[in-house]
C-alpha cells in the first residue's frame, strides 16, 4: 500500500461518509498517522442523490475529492480499496490491495439498500444510495420518456410513464415530489407529442403515513403537497414482487418500467468482528457510550453502523447525517484524551430536528416542538443543505442550479449520458 511505517498509533478509518470525515477532521492535529479507505475516492452527500436521479443537479454538485478535503494534514493517508476482512487478533486489516496493521480502528462504513430478502426486487429495481446508482436512475427515466415519445402503442407507453417509488421516508417523498415536479416543468415543453396527465408518479408505503420518523403534522402537510403535485399515494400497502415489468403489491399492480426502490436500509458491517458484537436484525454494530464496540477496546463504530443503546434512544440513534456528524466530533475528541490517558467523554445525541422538502415552495420541518411547512421550512432546508455540502465550489454551483431550476421551471441536467441498461 506504500503506507509510510510510523512510530506514531496509527488510526485507520473505514468510510468517507459524515462520520468518517467528522473523525478525521478532529484527529489532523494529533500526534497519529491516519489511513482512510474508501470504496470511492469522494465523499458524496447522500441527502442530495434525489436531485442527481431527477437531474436537477449533476454529481460533482454533490461529491467532493476525499484527498482534497484533507490535503493539508502532513500524516493523512488515502486508499481507495474495499475492506474485506478484519483480523481482530493480530489488529490487521485485510483489503482489496493488500494488508495493513492498525492501533487502532474506527468503522464508518455507514449503511446498505435494505431489499428484505427480495431477490426480484433486488435483481430488478433501482435503488439509490450511491452516485453511479442515482445517475442509473436518471438515464432509465430519461430513457423511458424517451421510449415513450416515440411509441404508438398505449399500453407500453402507460407502463413507460408509471413511475412507482418504494417507501415515503424522506428519501422516497422527495423523490416522488422531484418527478412529479418533472412531469410538470419539462414534460410539456420539451414532448409536446405526450401530455402531462399521461405521466404517473405512484408512492407506495407499508405503514398508514408518509414521513413516519417526523410529526404527525409534517406527515399530513407533506402528503397534501404530494397530492397537489399529482402523486398517487397508496398507504398500508406491501409491496411483494416485481419482475422488471409489473410491480405486485398486496392491494394492486403497477405496470411500470421504472421502480424505485427507497424502502429501506440496513446496516454494512465488515467481516471479521465476533457476532456477539453485532446486532444481526439490524447490521449494527453494539457500541458503549463511547462509540467501543462491545467486546474490545481498540475497535470503534460510528455513524449509521453503530448502534448505542440509551434511554433516550433505546433502537440506537437514527440513520440519518447529524448522529454521524456528532459521533464522528466528539470520538476525534475523545481520541485525545485517550492517547494522553484522561477519561473519555460520554455521547449525548443532540436533535436538531428533520425536514424533508417536496418540491418547489414546499417542505415541512420539526424542530423539537416546533413544526412549520411551507416556502419558509423550504427556504431553511435549502440554507441548511447548501451549508453541510463540502467545498466552496460545491455550494456555489449549487446554488447556481437551484436559482436557475426556480426561475426557468427547468432540470438542466436532463442529460443521458451514460444509457442504463437493465440485465
Amino acid at each position: 500500500m506504500n503506507i509510510p511505517h510510523t512510530q506514531m498509533p496509527r488510526i485507520v478509518v473505514i468510510g468517507g461518509g459524515f462520520a468518517g470525515i467528522s473523525l478525521i477532521q478532529r484527529l489532523r492535529k494529533l500526534n497519529v498517522q491516519i489511513v482512510l479507505f474508501d470504496k470511492h475516492n469522494y465523499h458524496a452527500f447522500q441527502p442530495l442523490l434525489y436531485q442527481v436521479s431527477t437531474a436537477g443537479l449533476e454529481p460533482d454538485s454533490i461529491a467532493y475529492p476525499l484527498r482534497k478535503v484533507f490535503r493539508k494534514s502532513k500524516n493523512f493517508h488515502f486508499r481507495m480499496a474495499d475492506v474485506q476482512h478484519i483480523d481482530t487478533a493480530n489488529n490487521t486489516l485485510e483489503t482489496s490491495i493488500g494488508n495493513l496493521k492498525f492501533d487502532y480502528l474506527v468503522i464508518a462504513s455507514g449503511t446498505k439498500t435494505n431489499f428484505f430478502g427480495n431477490k426480484n426486487i433486488e435483481t430488478h429495481s433501482m435503488p439509490m444510495k450511491t452516485i453511479p446508482q442515482a445517475l442509473n436512475i436518471r438515464s432509465l427515466v430519461l430513457q423511458n420518456i424517451e421510449k415513450a415519445d416515440m411509441t404508438d402503442d398505449p399500453s407500453e407507453r402507460r407502463r413507460l410513464l408509471n413511475f412507482v417509488v418504494a417507501g415515503a421516508g424522506p428519501t422516497g417523498v422527495e423523490l416522488a415530489g422531484a418527478l412529479a415536479e418533472f412531469r410538470k416543468g419539462i414534460l410539456e415543453n420539451d414532448y409536446p407529442q405526450l401530455e402531462e396527465e399521461e405521466m404517473f408518479v405512484h408512492l407506495i408505503e407499508g405503514g398508514d403515513r408518509v414521513l413516519p420518523p417526523m410529526s404527525a403534522k409534517s406527515s399530513r402537510n407533506a402528503q397534501q403537497f404530494l397530492e397537489k403535485l399529482g402523486v398517487q399515494i397508496h398507504l398500508n400497502t406491501f409491496i411483494k414482487d416485481y419482475d422488471g415489468k409489473t410491480v405486485v403489491t398486496s392491494d394492486a399492480s403497477f405496470e411500470t418500467e421504472t421502480f424505485i426502490w427507497a424502502a429501506g436500509v440496513t446496516g454494512a458491517p465488515i467481516a471479521g468482528i465476533d457476532s456477539d458484537s453485532l446486532v444481526e436484525k439490524a447490521n449494527r454494530y453494539k457500541v458503549d457510550r463511547f462509540n467501543c464496540i462491545v467486546g474490545f477496546k481498540n475497535i470503534f463504530a460510528i455513524g449509521d453502523i453503530a448502534l448505542m443503546e440509551t434511554e433516550s434512544f433505546p433502537k440506537g440513534h437514527p440513520q440519518v447525517a447529524q448522529p454521524a456528524i456528532q459521533q464522528g466530533k466528539l470520538l476525534g475528541k475523545n481520541f485525545k484524551k485517550l492517547l494522553l490517558g484522561q477519561e473519555m467523554e460520554q455521547f449525548t445525541y443532540l436533535d436538531k430536528g428533520s425536514m424533508a422538502t417536496i418540491g418547489r415552495n414546499k417542505a415541512v420541518c420539526d424542530i423539537k416542538k416546533i413544526h412549520f411547512s411551507g416556502a419558509f421550512a423550504w427556504f431553511i432546508w435549502m440554507f441548511v443543505h447548501l451549508w453541510s455540502l463540502v467545498g466552496f465550489r460545491n455550494k456555489v454551483i449549487t446554488f447556481f442550479n437551484w436559482t436557475y431550476n426556480y426561475i426557468n421551471y427547468d432540470r438542466a441536467a436532463r442529460l443521458i449520458i451514460r444509457p442504463f441498461k437493465k440485465n
